[in-house]
């Protein structure tokens, strides 16, 4: 049946999946936790301090 065999396993692609998630991950997490201490800190500068949206 075409379409329906089950690839080899190769290590070396798992590793690299394995490397671009946690490397997102950790860019996640490290943007996330960034934008939270300096969020409101660069919009209040960017924009004025006006915050009464």
């Amino acid at each position: 049946m075409a379409g329906l065999e089950v690839p080899s396993w190769d290590p070396q692609a798992a590793l690299v999946i394995g490397v671009v998630l946690f490397e997102a991950i950790v860019l996640y997490v490290g943007y996330g936790g960034l934008e939270r201490l300096v969020g409101s800190h660069l919009i209040d500068a960017f924009v004025g301090g006006d915050d009464t949206a």
